[in-house]
């Protein structure tokens, strides 16, 4: 095997994770060939961008890629990641290497276990490497923390990337790893993606257990996949997804479900189209970029349909329950060390911790009457469609988005509504590359798909990522 010069380096690191994995097991490129192509890109793009701010070191992992090569070597079956480099998100604990959720009171804290979705990464071969940054215990849509500092978009330095799984995403876009994960409250698998013209899937809660996990009967916050392309988040979703007995809302839905082809023909299929789900301001530059996108799904075949349900009470539902998370996830931390945390988690936490039974009782009812609301419409439409976010990337000194439309945002979260008022509903849903604005800043459709119908959400993402192939742009930076 001849020896790769930096230009197949570089292209090794934009290569889709399915080829590159198929490289590795066809032994048309060694584990430590690629290893050494995304160090090379981490060294060189990272420190513009701060995605990645924990490395477990070249030695290390070119170690760990030597013996997934030797493995090779001696006839062992590989799995599905093999010899993959992976950054795991920065909420997520990882054996050995810390976990600092952003947060400086645990800014050395190291575990001394995987959570499930590394250990079912690891099983499938993926070399863990490094962590991935993320705001302060991955409270809003805004990469920033004071243990890391900021994680630029690479498309324009001088804005957001999104978040919370912001490092993740812009650790994609800039080719320094071929797959991330992420997790999703209010928007954090989706916002980042579309801020980064990457591929982000909040997938149904349960479909990707989570373990450990203190509120497991919670499906607020999911633990999901990130890709280039849609494919490439099959990929991951295949390994990341399955049953888990201590994961008491885990579907019985194997991962190989995602190993299928995407292809499909989408003549007659009926789509609901919405510019603001009829409530939330939205920059029109964003339905511009949107509303573009219309005509490549009636290429496809698909009857477009503007509509969409009735999202009263969105609003309070989503403030409360995620405010009665935030209060049982993080109250130890406000009694011991309020003063290390940033104003928005103090005012959440506070707010939960004002909540009465009968407040919280009330959002779950509303709940219920908005999904049976948002069930009738999925009766007749198989997908939603709308935009990811109501902004497009804002300068990165902004805390959070304070006016949209000279509509005032009243919360650090108000800004992120077209998203956590998908979260409430349980549906799958995908933020997919749809475009650029004039100034080259990413824009992203969000696909919403019926109750657990996962596996079709990502069907049509394929098909609208095939037709238009906007997730081929790279940022500058990184190329």
């Amino acid at each position: 095997m001849q020896p790769m010069n930096s230009n197949n380096d570089a292209e090794l690191c934009f290569k889709d994770a399915v080829d590159l994995a198929q490289m590795i097991r066809n032994r048309e490129a060694k584990s430590t060939e690629v290893m050494a192509a995304f160090l090379a890109q981490i060294k060189r793009v990272n420190p513009k961008v701060n995605a990645i701010p924990t490395l477990i070191g070249e030695e290390s992992a070119m170690r760990a890629a030597k013996e997934a090569d030797e493995h090779l070597a001696k006839g062992q079956t590989p799995g599905p990641l093999h010899g993959l480099p992976h950054a795991v998100k920065d909420l997520v604990e990882t054996a050995g290497i810390r976990t600092t959720q952003g947060s400086p009171i645990y800014q050395d804290y190291v575990p001394t276990a995987d959570a499930l979705i590394v250990q079912r990464m690891k099983a499938a071969g993926a070399i863990i490497i490094g962590k991935t940054n993320t705001p302060e215990f991955g409270a809003g849509s805004h990469t920033f923390n004071p243990v890391f500092g900021a994680t630029r978009n690479p498309y324009d330095l001088t804005k957001s990337c999104g978040g919370s799984s912001g490092g993740a995403a812009v650790a994609l876009a800039c080719g320094m790893v071929p797959l991330a994960d992420g997790s999703d409250m209010g928007g954090s698998l989706r916002n980042p993606a579309s801020f980064c013209n990457v591929v982000g899937f909040r997938n149904s809660p349960g479909r990707v257990p989570s373990y450990p996990a203190s509120m497991a009967w919670n499906p607020l916050a999911v633990e999901g996949a990130m890709a280039r392309t849609v494919q490439d988040l099959a990929l991951l979703l295949s390994v990341l997804a399955g049953p888990d007995a201590r994961a008491p809302i885990s579907l019985n839905e194997p991962g190989s479900l995602f190993a299928r082809p995407l292809a499909r023909d989408f003549r007659n299929t009926r789509i609901a189209w919405s510019r603001n789900l009829g409530r939330y301001p939205v920059q029109p530059v964003v339905n511009e970029v949107c509303d573009e996108a219309r005509s490549v799904f009636a290429a496809l075949g698909c009857q477009v349909e503007d509509d969409e349900p009735d999202f009263e009470d969105a609003d309070e539902i989503f403030q409360v329950l995620r405010a009665w998370t935030f209060a049982q996830n993080r109250a130890e931390d406000y009694k011991n060390h309020r003063n290390q945390l940033k104003d928005t988690i103090v005012w959440n936490v506070e707010k939960g911790l004002q909540l009465t039974g009968l407040e919280i009782s009330r959002a779950e009812v509303k709940r219920t009457q908005l999904y049976q609301r948002v069930q009738t419409l999925m009766e007749r439409y198989e997908f939603l469609i709308l935009p990811v976010s109501q902004v497009v990337p804002f300068p990165i000194e902004t805390d959070w988005v304070r006016e949209i439309n000279d509509v005032k945002m009243e919360t650090y979260i108000d800004w992120m509504a077209t998203c956590y008022a998908i979260t409430i509903t349980g549906l799958p849903a995908i933020s997919v590359p749809c475009g650029f604005t004039k100034e080259g800043l990413p824009v992203g459709l969000q696909i919403v798909g019926r109750h657990q119908r996962d596996f079709e959400v990502l069907q049509l993402a394929y098909a609208f990522e095939q037709a238009t192939q906007f997730g081929k742009r790279r940022p500058t930076i990184a190329v």
